[in-house]
């Protein structure tokens, strides 16, 4: 159980895994399924939820923005095969808690359709930590950013499931709130190069970065 009451404008670090260390994304329409629940659960309205179909296109016609209300902005992500991290900041009571209910329930209830499957996905609750300085706030958006490398499965750009990419302007991707990080540096490239640092802390001093993390 989660000994945390999230609090509204703060920041927290939210984590999962598969049980067992299973994967939950097999292939590309599954990571692009989680995206669009990203996208689509993050609105204080009920959204009827999302047909439990494989080819669901991310992009489409936006929604108008006056019929979304959202409960959370999104910093970034990433997505791995046998997990995902989410740097989100709650900015509706109780948001963080619902929508990250939608998303835990819509994607086991698609993979379980999907691949005729029953039973948990998930590792038990998603798992969250708050991010309680400047310091930690722009440590976990670069671990974040730079997972994929840090697990050794890619360089961190080259990985598309994640918002690095976003960050570093190689992709004009929405989903994210950006700002609250890159304002903090003189440009995109100086910002890489604090992730190439913060990869490279990440695979020798663990025990010094543990507090920041979840892992």
């Amino acid at each position: 159980m989660r000994n945390i009451i999230f609090q509204s404008n703060c920041y927290y670090h939210i984590y999962n895994r598969g049980v067992d260390k299973r994967k939950i994304f097999i292939d590309s329409k599954d990571y692009f399924r989680f995206l669009l629940s990203l996208r689509e659960f993050n609105n204080i309205k009920p959204t009827g939820g999302l047909l439990l179909k494989q080819n669901i296109p991310l992009r489409g016609p936006k929604k108008n923005l006056l019929e979304v209300k959202p409960v959370v902005k999104i910093i970034c992500y990433a997505l791995l095969p046998n997990h995902y991290h989410l740097l989100l900041q709650q900015i509706e009571n109780n948001g963080i808690s619902k929508f990250m209910g939608k998303i835990s329930n819509s994607y086991t209830q698609y993979i379980n359709q999907k691949n005729n499957r029953s039973g948990s996905l998930f590792q038990g609750p998603f798992k969250a930590i708050q991010i309680k300085s400047d310091t930690q706030l722009l440590y976990v958006s670069a671990y974040i950013n730079g997972n994929a490398e840090i697990h050794k499965i890619t360089k961190a750009k080259q990985w598309k499931w994640s918002s690095y990419t976003d960050y570093l302007g190689l992709r004009n991707g929405n989903l994210c709130n950006k700002k609250i990080i890159l304002n903090q540096f003189a440009n995109m490239k100086e910002y890489g190069k604090y992730v190439n640092i913060t990869i490279k802390k990440s695979t020798k001093r663990k025990d010094e970065i543990k507090q920041y993390l979840l892992e």
